[in-house]
């Protein structure tokens, strides 16, 4: 461990304030501050050079936070803090002032674990063996920085990771791969605006611990869900390791990505700490008051309730807790500029007693916080306990991972029989899950891949995960994938498997990108990334997971592929609809409804066309002209028209085109069956004429007249 010296040692100890919480500096001190209502005394400990320790007695108490005021300590200082108080686990305390606990309110950590078993044993001393606070300059020049405020109707959310975006791109220098530098790098960004997305969400920069388990295994916690720094970007993705650093940089990483007009998306776990259960390590929380920050179980206080499959669950019932949470995403929004969270296995947050409540607490601070609910929030809407799985219960100001879109969408084009009715529901943007709440289209992200399960080059190569370089037997990660490998199991080299598979790869993401909703797409999914059948990569800090630039050129047609259906659906607001479709006539009142659906013979759906279990594959119109919300200024919107040619057979189809009511000529805007998605000819379609449609394949005709 490298220690950094303060900046000056304490010349006295003032009384300070019970807020803010944790360490705050002035310009001519810093603010120390911290909540514990099972302590009976709370030592400071500020850390000097060589990992020498100075205790400053916290004798000011209000509320249960202890607090002092130290003139002339500044950012660069490194601290904890030492909590003594009763060690009685069957009753759920454990203090331990052995430990050197970490401030839950810590903006900027410094140092390592190691590998010494300190942490998890009672009255072994921690210091040396943890990391430690750093005292922060919150000072710093934002220029002229504006917020996007992208709305959702106009949102392409694009999933990343910050090290595995960056890692391997041959034109970030190598010292800012794999860092917050790296993500705001013009090579990086021009990728982004290239692809058309317009928000990154990225997977937790939160300060995490790589798992000991992990460790002893010689991986380590890749995607970063195991957060113990809520306050505090990652330092382990700072180019420059100076104490503190990572602040700045992820500010200067927000600043530029909001200069090309993209939105920053946190993925932020409240739902549970890196502490695990009773047999983890004492860092912070468990020491400073156990049974305020943690559910324990009621009966049995020396047993963590777990709602999310990592040990432990945070108390979203205590106040305090509830405070933190939401201090953590204010400040992430003040201080960070962040334009929105999505939240991990939200549906934890939700637990009031044991069932999932949409009406907790928590989500009522969120809607009463005139900061917080201002922002975008998204919902991951499950978690592992008894009835967790609540995708379209969330209140009204959350969106939510539409679990339903990804698996009809899967089904649908992997021919599974019966999908025709939900699929439907789904491309138009999940009504019978949201607007009864209030909520419109855009309630619903759209994913058909995320970074838990397979990438897209996966679900269509493998019916079955291979997640053996997992060290864990393969009994990790989803078993029922909703994948299809097209005919072989992981690479091959047969044309035919080869062709359907790119064939497949063009249907998801056109279907993702033209469905009514918020559409989010995994990074890489544009380049054809492989984990080789890995759907649980999660440890795999390797090329298994890093982005693999040199797809840029080997799969180029996918890529102008993907660029070519975002464009489209940018271009037309036929395909991102504020409002859900309501199947009336046009305003004119001389156009079709704003949505019809058709046969493949050219005949409006019946009913019995929607039971039909072997049906799959239909037409839908989209009336350009028939789209009732305004625009912005109050205007009319209006549109080009239509038809999405949807055929998940395994033959082709003719496709006999509507009536002239309709439209009577179109021209085809995108094909599934090209490798760019450009249309084979400039073939102008009548009428009531017949297109063929290639097996399993989307074929996108635009109205010409």
């Amino acid at each position: 461990m490298a220690p950094a010296h303060p900046t000056t040692a304490p010349v006295g100890v003032w009384p300070g304030a019970a807020y803010p919480l944790g360490a705050s500096y002035d310009g001519a001190g810093t603010n120390f501050s911290l909540f514990s209502e099972v302590a009976r005394r709370v030592e400071l400990c500020l850390i000097g050079a060589d990992t020498r320790e100075t205790r400053v007695p916290l004798e000011e108490v209000d509320g249960y936070v202890w607090h002092a005021y130290l003139p002339g300590v500044g950012p660069g200082q490194r601290y904890g803090f030492r909590v003594h108080g009763p060690f009685d686990p069957e009753r759920g305390k454990r203090c331990d002032p052995s430990k050197l606990l970490l401030d839950p309110y810590g903006k900027a950590f410094e140092g390592d674990f190691g590998a010494n078993t300190a942490p998890y044993n009672y009255g072994q001393n921690t210091l040396g063996h943890t990391m430690t606070g750093v005292v922060i300059n919150p000072f710093f020049d934002w220029a002229d920085d504006r917020a996007p405020k992208r709305p959702y109707h106009e949102t392409v959310i694009y999933e990343a990771h910050v090290k595995g975006m960056t890692f391997t791109h041959p034109e970030v220098p190598p010292e800012l791969r794999g860092t917050f530098a790296g993500m705001a790098h013009p090579a990086i960004i021009e990728h982004l605006l290239r692809l058309g997305v317009t928000a990154v969400e990225l997977m937790p920069v939160h300060q995490f611990l790589h798992d000991r388990i992990l460790l002893d295994r010689g991986l380590r916690n890749y995607w970063g869900y195991n957060s113990f720094g809520y306050f505090a970007p990652h330092a382990g993705y700072a180019s420059n390791q100076s104490p503190g650093a990572a602040v700045t940089e992820f500010k200067a990483m927000v600043r530029a990505l909001h200069a090309a007009g993209i939105e920053v998306i946190l993925d932020v776990v409240y739902n549970h700490t890196a502490e695990g259960n009773e047999f983890g390590p004492t860092l912070s929380f468990r020491g400073i008051d156990n049974a305020a920050y943690y559910r324990l179980v009621d009966d049995d206080p020396q047993h963590y309730m777990d709602y999310t499959g990592t040990g432990n669950s945070l108390n979203v019932r205590h106040p305090h807790t509830l405070q933190l949470i939401m201090d953590s995403l204010r400040y992430w929004v003040l201080d960070m500029h962040v334009d929105g969270f999505r939240f991990d296995l939200a549906a934890a947050l939700a637990r009031e007693l044991h069932d999932v409540d949409r009406l907790s607490t928590f989500f009522d601070l969120v809607h009463q916080d005139p900061v917080v609910s201002q922002v975008k929030l998204i919902a991951e809407p499950w978690d592992v306990g008894r009835g967790g799985y609540q995708v379209g219960n969330f209140p009204v100001a959350w969106t939510e991972w539409n679990g339903k879109y990804r698996d009809t969408v899967r089904d649908y084009w992997r021919g599974q029989p019966a999908t025709l009715g939900e699929f439907a529901s789904r491309l138009t943007g999940s009504s019978d899950l949201y607007e009864t709440t209030g909520r419109r289209p855009g309630a619903s992200i759209n994913f058909v891949t995320a970074h838990d399960g397979f990438t897209l080059a996966d679900l269509v190569s493998y019916n079955e995960k291979h997640n053996e370089a997992n060290g864990e037997g393969g009994l990790d990660g989803e078993n029922y994938n909703r994948s299809w490998n097209c005919g072989a199991e992981g690479p091959t080299e047969d044309p035919e498997i080869l062709a359907l598979r790119a064939r497949q790869s063009r249907n998801l993401i056109a279907t993702l990108m033209l469905s009514q909703g918020t559409p989010m797409l995994l990074h890489g999914d544009e380049l054809g990334r492989t984990q080789r059948g890995n759907n649980n990569a999660y440890c795999q800090d390797s090329a298994l997971s890093w982005m693999d630039w040199e797809l840029m050129h080997t799969n180029a047609d996918l890529f102008a592929f993907t660029c070519r259906a975002v464009a489209l659906r940018k271009t037309h607001p036929v395909f991102r609809r504020r409002r859900f479709f309501d199947g009336r006539p046009a305003p004119t009142h001389d156009h079709p409804d704003d949505i019809a659906w058709f046969t493949p013979g050219g005949a409006e759906m019946t009913d019995a066309d929607w039971e039909t279990g072997f049906g799959r594959a239909l037409t839908v119109f989209l009336n350009g002209d028939g789209i009732r919300e305004p625009g912005p200024h109050g205007e009319r919107i209006t549109d080009d028209s239509f038809l999405l040619c949807f055929n998940a057979h395994d033959e082709p189809i003719g496709f006999t085109l509507p009536d002239p009511d309709h439209g009577t000529s179109w021209s085809t805007a995108l094909d599934c069956s090209t490798p760019d998605g450009q249309p084979h000819s400039n073939t102008i379609h009548s009428a009531s004429s017949t297109v063929q449609v290639p097996a399993r394949c989307l074929l996108v005709l635009r109205r010409t007249a």
